[in-house]
């Protein structure tokens, strides 16, 4: 039985506290017989949250603990003191995190930095105690209210990767190679498809002021737009990226050929989401160390528009012209620190 390790969508219930009851009681002390109105008011119920933290990979969590509980607050006390405010209840959730609400489809909001916080679930308001009922004409009121109910809301999360850089391909291209050549991530490497089966994001480090989030995302498949291979899953995690890396397998291995595997995967992107379409790019010619590589070089040249990068990700070649390349894009006319 294979192990739950990484979950991006769960659906979880919020439960926010109930507001405590108001009281009517009477101050009652020696040689005060007919003491006025001095209940005091029920506590707010507590609120529930969410809290982007970098620290926190997916979901797993809630997954398995799908109900986040507030607190209920206090009643009122004699003497005008005040219930006790229920406690918040916080879950924290991994950066890009959206919410909405499950029944209505609402969009909720969203958790994208760390420390992002997001209410999810509103506490209820405390009952009024019958001091707040005394007047002129009621000197001794019997009058409180009940504190109001904690909302509850099932409630859809999702999670979106966030990073300004997105690596696209197709399954073996070498994506996972390239991140470790550029991070300090070391996803799992091998030569069959889908190695990556879970979006793996690496910090690019040019110096202490000048760093970059790079996703690989798994591998796509043909018709990923209607959710083949878990398509769905997949491309919801490059919306959340700023400008995407093309990684093409030069090689041709298995019949496949560079310019077309260029063209599905545009078409996917745009059939998903038009947006993506119009997202900047660059193409990476990887694995130009195989023997055909130079001629599908030629001819995705020839058949294409592109000014792509030539690499071999394996060998680290072409990674300092990438790293270069992404660099002036992103910090342009800035100089690296020399510590």
């Amino acid at each position: 039985m294979k192990t739950l390790t990484f979950v991006d969508r769960v659906r979880v219930q919020a439960l926010a506290g109930n507001g405590g009851d108001g009281v009517a009681t009477f101050r009652r002390e020696k040689y005060v017989p007919f003491g006025g109105p001095d209940g005091g008011d029920g506590g707010d119920g507590g609120s529930v949250w969410l809290r982007a933290s970098k620290d926190v990979a997916s979901l797993l969590d809630l997954h398995f603990a799908p109900i986040v509980r507030a607190e209920h607050g206090e009643k009122g006390r004699n003497k005008q003191q005040y219930g006790k405010r229920g406690a918040d209840r916080v879950a924290r959730v991994p950066l890009g995190t959206t919410a909405h609400d499950a029944e209505t489809g609402d969009f909720l909001g969203e958790a994208l930095d760390d420390g992002d916080e997001l209410k999810v679930a509103q506490g209820g308001r405390g009952g009024l105690g019958n001091m707040r009922f005394k007047s002129s004409t009621n000197q001794a009121p019997r009058k409180f209210t009940e504190g109001t109910p904690g909302e509850i809301k099932t409630i859809w999360l999702t999670m979106k990767t966030v990073a300004e850089v997105g690596l696209v391909g197709y399954p073996n291209a070498g994506k996972s190679t390239l991140l470790s050549q550029l991070s300090a991530a070391r996803p799992k490497v091998a030569a069959y498809p889908f190695t990556t089966r879970y979006p793996q994001v690496g910090t690019l480090i040019f110096d202490a002021t000048h760093t970059l989030r790079v996703a690989d995302v798994p591998g796509l498949l043909d018709g990923a737009h209607k959710g083949v291979g878990l398509g769905h899953d997949f491309l919801r995690h490059i919306e959340r990226t700023g400008f995407l890396l093309f990684v093409l397998d030069m090689a041709g291995i298995d019949g496949r050929n560079p310019t077309d595997d260029f063209r599905s995967l545009r078409k996917e992107l745009k059939l998903y989401n038009p947006e993506l379409a119009k997202r900047p790019y660059a193409v990476l010619a990887n694995k130009m160390d195989e023997p055909q590589a130079a001629g599908y070089l030629a001819e995705f040249k020839r058949r294409t528009r592109e000014k792509p990068l030539p690499m071999c990700a394996v060998l680290g070649e072409g990674v300092p012209e990438l790293k270069a390349m992404l660099f002036e894009r992103f910090f342009p006319g800035e100089e690296l620190f020399e510590a």
